[in-house]
């Protein structure tokens, strides 16, 4: 979503007050050099984490993965946990993911994120490319449930969604919002979608957070990476030096405050990445940031990224914190 549209938002179906919108990262989630391959470990320390900082009392509710999972014969569910005094309050959260592995590889193969949908190696790789990816929102959607989180997959394809180059020109949010009145957590991610001028285009889970946080106004977002956060250069670089804050003025430019930085900053676009990398990234953050919402880019499955979820960094960012917050300069 663009500057202009955000000055003209249309009402907004949220009723409810959304605590917080959180980015799984595709490259923190699944293994980046193995095709589609989930980072298990990751994941599950992931839901663990947002179960912790969505649901009180802090007990672990019932698992609601009622499905057969790989390499048991029966199908785990026990009714009698379910009992109608087991009430347990979830706050309101929205999860978006990243395709890491699963995706990205099709999408540039088959050229779906330069549209041209009526040649058929594009239209094979739309279908392969939203195969890909609805794999994956099923398998994060079955760890949170795991977790007892209720959440429900949600496809931005399947809710009708379209784009004008790279940008959502039609986003129905109404869909999402009736989950959160339910009581469920929703759970979208990036996905190959039709496009208004080219046919098809790829929609970034960054650019996805975007578009809600504008009508939701969470709280406070949440981007959960591979790397502590921002970097001045690729932090795989020895002398790479985390950006603590970055600063976003009322144009949407943005600035580094904290640490004064003497040289430029470099960023970086892996070569199967169809949705711009880090640069898109900032930029997301800095459009969510100028409306007034502090944003804050983390490892994640570590502490750091635990204190980012549960809220704790939003009255001040102790100096012990690893990570990036973006907010805006008034």
């Amino acid at each position: 979503m663009d500057l202009e549209s955000q000055q003209s938002l249309p009402h907004s179906p949220f009723t409810h007050p959304i605590q917080c919108i959180v980015k799984l990262g595709g490259a923190a989630i699944t293994c980046k050099n193995e095709l589609e391959m989930i980072n298990h470990h990751i994941l599950r320390e992931v839901s663990q984490q947002l179960r912790h900082a969505m649901i009180s009392p802090s007990h672990k509710p019932p698992g609601m993965d009622w499905s057969k999972r790989h390499g048991e014969s029966e199908i785990c569910c026990n009714p009698d946990e379910f009992r109608d005094d087991s009430i347990f309050h979830c706050t309101p959260f929205i999860v978006v993911h990243g395709a890491g592995s699963f995706g990205h590889f099709q999408a540039s193969k088959s050229g779906v994120h330069k549209g041209q949908l009526d040649k058929p190696i594009v239209k094979g790789g739309f279908v392969a490319t939203r195969i890909s990816v609805t794999t994956l929102n099923l398998e994060i959607v079955r760890a949170l449930a795991r977790e007892g989180i209720p959440s429900i997959g949600m496809s931005p394809f399947s809710c009708g969604w379209f784009t004008k180059e790279k940008h959502i020109s039609s986003g129905d949010l109404s869909s999402v919002a009736k989950a959160i009145d339910s009581g469920f957590t929703p759970v979208l991610h990036g996905d190959a979608v039709f496009d208004e001028i080219q046919g098809c285009s790829i929609l970034s889970g960054d650019v996805i957070i975007s578009h809600l946080a504008a009508y939701s106004k969470p709280k406070y977002v949440v981007f959960l990476t591979d790397v502590y956060g921002v970097y001045d250069r690729p932090p795989t670089e020895p002398d790479a030096i985390l950006l603590k804050e970055i600063a976003v003025g009322e144009d949407g430019s943005w600035s580094v405050v904290n640490p004064k930085l003497q040289n430029s900053i470099e960023l970086t676009v892996a070569a199967h990445d169809t949705t711009g990398g880090m640069e898109t990234k900032i930029s997301e953050a800095a459009m969510i940031a100028k409306l007034g919402i502090d944003v804050y880019i983390v490892k994640a499955a570590t502490s750091h990224s635990l204190r980012a979820l549960s809220g704790d960094l939003r009255s001040s960012i102790p100096d012990d914190w690893l990570g990036t917050v973006v907010r805006s300069s008034r």
